[in-house]
């Protein structure tokens, strides 16, 4: 999917103000070619809006020097608003009886193009700032 010109350009210039405040994050790495790689790939900026709409903060937390890919995590201080009470998986959410949520956290992720971070990867995100402090955060690498 691809975002409409005007929410693009809103979306790049909000992901370009939290990158400049947060260098600590992305040390060594220059908006120009963060900015350049997204307009390249307009399906991930379709994601990454996803995760701003639905209040993760997105930013860059990694480059991968091998196969170029900027790694975008979810920054917000706690869990994204858009994102709580959720199950799992499909399969928690079927077995659920009693006060069942409307969704799942596996299901959601692939439907907005992003990935839950692994244990490893979020004990990495932690030692850049304190980040989602009490549900794991999502991750878009492109």
């Amino acid at each position: 999917m691809e975002l409409p010109a005007e929410q693009r350009e809103e979306l790049l210039s909000v992901l370009k103000a939290r990158f400049e405040k947060n260098m600590n994050r992305h040390k060594g790495l220059e908006w120009a070619e963060v900015q350049a790689k997204l307009e390249a790939n307009p399906e991930k900026l379709w994601s990454l809006n996803e995760m701003e709409r639905t209040g993760g903060e997105p930013d860059v937390v990694g480059h991968d020097k091998q196969t170029g890919e900027y790694v975008f995590c979810d920054c917000s201080a706690e869990s994204p608003k858009g994102r709580r009470s959720l199950c799992y998986d499909r399969e928690a959410l079927e077995a659920r009886k009693a006060n069942k949520p409307e969704d799942n956290a596996m299901d959601m992720a692939a439907a907005m193009g992003i990935e839950l971070l692994t244990e490893e990867h979020y004990r990495e995100l932690q030692k850049l700032g304190n980040f989602d402090t009490k549900r794991r955060a999502g991750e878009n690498t492109f």
